[in-house]
């Protein structure tokens, strides 16, 4: 199979699939993984695809994919991060969770803690641990945005404000590798920062897929970060900024 013909193909792939892994296009190809990386790097180059730790993806820097599709993908992964997120999270803790499908996963695995005061702008979310009878739930005032059950706007800010919490569990879209924590809505972003002004210790959750993801709007930098939860091992460079920065780094 010649290179041209391969490309065309992984192109192919990734519009079905939104995103395909290094080793999934190995096996699909017989090819190795060298001759893989190699084919999305000049792909990437000419901006057919966006490469990511472990695969790429056809990514766009305005707009994100379908709640749907954020929700089936890697979802094996979002839930063994989440499991070993929760493990840090004692009973009787106070805690924020914002809007994203790994937050769900968080809040699915949250389910046999006891007394926890969670405060979240994630509808999908407090349905969750609306099951944990010693849970309270306290959710945010503000717009529901329908695409996805995450509620945004300025009292939403506002309300969130109001709190000084344990943790804020926070997910995110995109990780550039200058640290940078990237999103799609403004709003939500602001949102976000709130939640990170207001937690004592801030848990940041992102499979491998979120690493080198473009999305345009700056929510802050890994820095901010007390622990980040991830299913790969990061790039260099970022296992060199979160040492820097004293994060500690959790890999499930």
């Amino acid at each position: 199979m010649n290179q041209t013909y391969r490309h065309s193909k992984i192109v192919e792939l990734i519009e079905e699939r939104d995103f395909v892994s290094i080793d999934e296009l190995v096996a699909h190809f017989n090819v190795t993984p060298q001759t893989i990386r190699r084919d999305l790097n000049a792909l990437a180059k000419t901006n057919c695809i966006t490469r990511h730790h472990g695969g790429a993806c056809l990514g766009s820097s305005t707009k994100n994919i379908t709640y749907s599709e954020r929700k089936a993908t890697n979802e094996e992964a979002k839930n063994n991060i989440a499991k070993q997120l929760v493990q840090f999270i004692p009973n009787d803790s106070s805690l924020f969770i914002n809007i994203g499908t790994t937050t769900e996963a968080v809040a699915r695995a949250l389910l046999h803690h006891k007394n926890l005061k969670v405060v979240t702008n994630n509808i999908h979310v407090a349905s969750i641990l609306s099951e944990n009878e010693s849970c309270s739930i306290i959710v945010a005032g503000g717009e529901v945005r329908n695409n996805d059950g995450g509620i945004i706007g300025e009292s939403t800010i506002d309300f969130i404000s109001q709190f000084q919490m344990d943790f804020g569990i926070i997910g995110i879209s995109g990780i550039d590798e200058d640290g940078s924590l990237l999103d799609y809505d403004y709003r939500e972003v602001r949102v976000a920062k709130s939640i990170i002004r207001n937690s004592r210790q801030v848990l940041l959750a992102a499979d491998h897929t979120k690493f080198g993801r473009n999305a345009m709007i700056r929510l802050g930098n890994i820095n901010e970060a007390h622990h980040l939860f991830t299913d790969f091992e990061p790039s260099e460079n970022i296992r060199n900024l979160l040492k820097a920065n004293n994060v500690q780094l959790y890999i499930s």
